[in-house]
């Protein structure tokens, strides 16, 4: 199966057959199919819809989530208890622990089930870890409550778990290079930084970008100590004010002296421009003097630049 329909055929597994379709006529029944028609047995059993003890059940794959939204979890179990669990979740048989599983996609309606005191309705599918991270990608990229750093920090994952480029691309259902700004966001923010901040859902690509150009040459830890705020939006925008470029300050006003030491102003430079400030008894009537001479002066200053 293709990496990008890897999610869809896992989904559409347990489908009805196409009732347009006659059904054959069952074959006749041979010694040698009994094998066969076991193992179609377990295949049906293996697409059927069962019910686990949320304690057997342990997260699998990568992690997505930054932060978790405990009054959208109380909402969400109180919902399943009304409601109930309107559709399974995707599990897979915890490698090397016999009578545990993971999950594949559906952890927040397992952590809700689990605090409502229910069971956890699920399919079964045996899937290695390459296919339980891809699997989890694709779900990620439909999903619109996963904020840009969550997805970047779950494609850093895939390429630190050895994913080629192409495989991420295809898990998140993005291009190559919407992935290197991906990974130029999530390699640049350590992940003590990451996990302080949060999901930031309100935060897109450009302004994580405008933060990672901000930290080079920063403490790390005095950064982590500027991280304050009660959302995780409130945090990203109070470390990214923090670590604004500071302004140089002007330089201070350089005294203007005349004949014989007298104070006659001052002198200001910012950038490319000087300003002289004349004030006092001692200067006054040089300004406009100065004002007539002044083509005077250019001219001779030229011939001695010359």
């Amino acid at each position: 199966m293709a990496r990008k329909d890897l999610l869809k055929g896992l989904l559409s597994a347990g489908a009805e057959p196409d009732p347009a379709r006659p059904p054959a006529p069952p074959p006749r029944m041979t010694k040698g199919a009994i094998g066969a028609v076991g193992q179609s047995i377990a295949d049906l059993k293996s697409r059927s819809v069962i019910e686990i003890a949320t304690d057997l059940i342990d997260n699998g794959g990568l992690e997505d989530r930054l932060d978790e939204d405990a009054e959208g979890l109380a909402e969400l179990a109180e919902s399943m208890r009304v409601y109930g669990q309107q559709v399974p979740v995707l599990l897979r048989h915890a490698p090397g622990a016999e009578g545990r599983y993971e999950v594949v996609y559906g952890r927040r309606r397992v952590a809700a089930l689990k605090l409502a005191g229910l069971p956890v309705k699920a399919m079964l599918r045996d899937l290695t870890d390459r296919d339980l991270m891809i699997a989890q990608g694709q779900e990620n990229a439909l999903r619109k409550d996963l904020s840009f750093i969550e997805k970047a920090n779950f494609a850093r994952q895939m390429r630190d778990n050895g994913f080629e480029r192409a495989v991420i691309c295809d898990a998140l259902a993005v291009d190559k290079t919407v992935i290197s700004r991906m990974l130029t966001v999530a390699d640049a923010i350590p992940l003590p930084l990451l996990h302080a901040i949060g999901a930031a859902p309100s935060v897109g690509r450009d302004r994580w970008l405008e933060l990672v150009e901000r930290l080079p040459d920063r403490d790390p830890e005095a950064v982590l100590a500027a991280v304050e705020g009660d959302s995780s939006d409130a945090r990203f925008e109070t470390l990214f004010r923090k670590l604004a470029p500071r302004r140089p300050r002007p330089a201070a006003p350089e005294p203007l002296v005349g004949a014989q030491a007298t104070r006659l102003g001052e002198v200001s430079r910012k950038g490319d421009r000087l300003v002289l400030t004349l004030a006092g008894k001692p200067a006054e009537g040089f300004g406009d003097w100065l004002v007539a001479q002044m083509a005077e002066l250019h001219a001779r200053w030229l011939e001695r630049k010359d």
